[in-house]
């Protein structure tokens, strides 16, 4: 096969990245891709799985580029952008030094906030809400504009209009008010999301201890944490059981949910989930319930995915104070006292 053999100026940026990723040893590609997002070493795979065949000429031409880009971000950073075009200027000519600074330019504006880059849309709505909007506007523009998009849709309605006007009004930043706010959020982001990301065990965990657990066992451990924290302990509750999990509870418990709980909730609660558990639900209806939710759901219509788990969510509240009366049993808990003779 002949070397694909490009002018290394029409290369693709994430092209020039992967080229530069397959010059380094094993070890050295590791450390680096452990630094970037998932969304990134997604993209960077896919660019490196379909260079083949690169020519050494043209590997050899962005491994340069990127000398000079680290270059002339070290001379920016001792002393500024016009010491480091009199630098680059020296050794790469007129022309160049203003392409390589453009460059820097750019790229300062894009790979600031790293940190924020790698938090979920949950972790970073909840952390920049904190803020003032016109800073959350500065952030979201420096963001992945999908990234952005879902941390906008954690917000209030109020909140999300004012930023995005902000957003879009936002005008000219100067690189050193960028760099100034780049650094007091990620200092506060440091302690507060990286903390976050990397601590083990949480609800989430307990949650999944406890469904393994007996009845007896696991209604112990609730107890006790209700004593020491009643918000946690109905976290833990809820995450102990999805909506999904109806499907475990026997026909007669699902009559019983069906009776408490508003057909219009039940309705947007069934519009995302799989033909199992509709199913479940629609056998456990007589025929004209069943034909009035079909209309319901049928004619609905587009609805945000936050409102059907709103919906579920308050179905799985109902769910578990029914188990809790003793008036419904969920199946798939461990012990001997949860086998049906």
């Amino acid at each position: 096969m002949a070397p694909f053999d490009p002018n290394p100026q029409q290369l693709t940026p994430r092209q020039k990245a992967a080229l530069f990723i397959l010059s380094l040893d094993v070890q050295t590609a590791k450390l680096l891709m452990q630094q970037l997002s998932q969304e990134e070493v997604e993209a960077l795979t896919v660019e490196i799985t379909n260079l083949k065949g690169v020519s050494s000429t043209v590997a050899d031409q962005v491994i340069e580029q990127f000398h000079e880009m680290i270059a002339a971000q070290e001379y920016v950073v001792q002393g500024g952008l016009d010491h480091a075009h009199r630098l680059l200027e020296g050794s790469l000519g007129m022309g160049r030094a203003d392409e390589v600074l453009d460059k820097v330019r750019a790229l300062t504006n894009v790979k600031g906030f790293g940190i924020l880059k790698r938090a979920d849309s949950q972790q970073l709505a909840s952390f920049l809400q904190k803020e003032h909007p016109q800073t959350i506007a500065l952030i979201l523009s420096n963001l992945h504009p999908e990234q952005a998009a879902r941390v906008l849709s954690e917000f209030p309605d109020e909140l999300r209009n004012d930023v995005a006007y902000r957003t879009a009004t936002i005008g000219k930043v100067s690189p050193a008010l960028l760099t100034e706010v780049e650094e007091a959020v990620e200092d506060i982001a440091r302690r507060e999301i990286t903390q976050s990301m990397s601590t083990p065990g949480g609800a989430k965990a307990v949650a999944a201890l406890l469904n393994k657990s007996s009845n007896a066992v696991s209604r112990g451990m609730l107890d006790h944490i209700e004593q020491m924290d009643p918000t946690l302990s109905n976290e833990i509750k809820r995450l102990m059981f999805l909506f999904e999990d109806l499907v475990y509870v026997d026909d007669r418990g699902i009559q019983r949910i069906l009776r408490e709980v508003d057909k219009k909730e039940l309705a947007m609660a069934l519009k995302v989930v799989d033909d199992t558990l509709r199913d479940k639900i629609f056998k456990n209806m007589s025929e004209r319930a069943q034909e009035l939710l079909k209309e319901e759901i049928q004619y609905m219509g587009p609805v945000r995915l936050k409102e059907v788990e709103a919906a579920q969510a308050r179905i799985v509240d109902i769910v578990k104070q029914l188990e809790e009366s003793g008036e419904v049993m969920i199946a798939g808990r461990g012990g001997s006292e949860d086998i049906f003779v």
